[in-house]
């Protein structure tokens, strides 16, 4: 079968890889849909939140197909479609899938049943590789108390993170503001259902979501973006007694923010990472809302050319989520 594997920082190569050994209390998954994540760029570059060690595949927005099932395995059968979370547990350590251990960018792989989720009929193969950055923008939102119609939630950053969590406050009832320098990207954010986009490069950004709110300020800010000048003006955007959700990634960097806002305005701010224990709530949610995230996925290329598909997304401009296809 073929493979991506980052055999060190900066080398992504396709290799022929032997098939995958099937254990007693496995399932063997053929691989449908990958979505490329920010994430995957930072193990490319050599980084990540936990340990990491090459080669690794990675991989970890997937749905697949189950195509064997281990003897001992109950619950799933062939021809099952499912998904998988991202952060697991073995008998030895906690993993991140597609980070510190193998992921989904290959056609075939065995794993644990534990960490499936079984797809609805109305979510397509592709579609569904969205559904783990959804669950990590559902638990942004929902880790905050969640929202509703009487609230007005700020995103900051309309990368994929940033868009999922739109759309699930959103789904939730919520008027909904994104905050985002490409044009592009508040496009989509429209496309989702927002009510209102920002471009933040006039140094107006603040004032607008004043004005926006009344001059009260968002009840809930999601920082979904990770940019230092993001993270600093999120604490702008809430209101007194607002709360912050921390969802955008950055790594090793030391960002200068008027952290005495936390104090004056009396914010509840929660940092977040993954989507523990939302799964199954987040994938109803998803089929009986009836959200449509399509919008997000703006290019496809085929599993085979994943290095191709690496190469053209290391300029966010370009794209938002990219897809890669097996068959």
């Amino acid at each position: 079968m073929k493979a991506l594997v980052f055999e060190a920082p900066e080398r992504p190569v396709i290799v022929d890889a032997p098939m995958p050994d099937l254990s007693p209390n496995d399932v063997l998954v053929q691989t449908k849909a990958v979505g490329i994540c920010h994430s995957d760029y930072e193990l490319l570059a050599g980084r990540y939140i936990i340990p990491i060690s090459y080669p690794v595949t990675p991989g970890h927005e997937w749905c697949g197909e189950i195509v064997e099932v281990g003897r001992n395995v109950t619950g799933f059968r062939k021809g099952d479609r499912v998904v998988g979370e991202c952060v697991v547990r073995t008998p030895e350590r906690l993993h991140h899938f597609g980070f510190s251990m193998s992921g989904a960018d290959r056609e075939f792989f065995a794993v644990n049943p534990e960490w499936l989720h079984k797809l609805p009929d109305a979510v397509d193969n592709k579609k569904a590789a969205l559904i783990e950055p959804f669950t990590c923008g559902y638990y942004a939102v929902m880790r905050s108390g969640g929202t509703n119609a009487s609230e007005t939630v700020v995103v900051s950053g309309g990368g994929t993170i940033g868009l999922v969590s739109a759309a699930a406050a959103i789904g939730m009832g919520a008027r909904v503001i994104v905050v985002d320098p490409l044009a592009s990207r508040r496009e989509v954010a429209l496309k989702l259902g927002a009510d209102a986009v920002i471009d933040p490069t006039d140094g107006g950004a603040t004032d607008r979501v004043r004005e926006l709110t009344g001059g009260h300020g968002a009840d809930l800010v999601v920082e979904a973006s990770g940019h230092d000048a993001s993270l600093a003006a999120a604490f702008d955007y809430a209101r007194e007694e607002g709360r912050m959700s921390m969802v955008g990634i950055n790594i090793g960097r030391k960002v200068p923010v008027v952290i005495g806002q936390i104090q004056m305005k009396n914010l509840t701010v929660r940092g977040c990472i993954g989507s523990p224990g939302v799964w199954p709530s987040a994938i109803r949610f998803l089929e009986r809302t009836g959200i449509n995230l399509a919008p997000i996925q703006t290019h496809d290329f085929a599993l085979t050319d994943a290095v191709s598909a690496f190469s053209f997304g290391q300029d966010p401009t370009k794209s938002i989520k990219i897809t890669l296809l097996n068959g």
